[in-house]
């Protein structure tokens, strides 16, 4: 199950940098076809922030199911 995760979240990650980008085009281009640039923008942003909610929602329930284990730093004798 492992390696699945990590690959869903990789997926997660990449699908939340495109939604970042598309905001970034938006931003950059202005408005066009009579809408403001804001209202292109603003949606890409909620949509990322609802993708980043969802990915640490996933986290969290894959932890609790037992699915992922944290692995921590190793303790140091010093």
């Amino acid at each position: 199950m492992g390696g699945i995760m990590k690959y869903a979240v990789l997926v997660g990650f990449l699908a939340i940098f495109a939604s970042l980008g598309t905001a970034l085009v938006f931003m950059l281009r202005g408005g066009r076809e009579g809408r403001p640039a804001s209202s292109g923008m603003a949606w890409a942003l909620a949509v990322r922030v609802g993708l980043s909610i969802l990915l640490f929602l996933c986290l969290l329930l894959a932890w609790k199911l037992g699915w992922i284990q944290p692995t921590g730093l190793p303790a140091s004798g010093r």
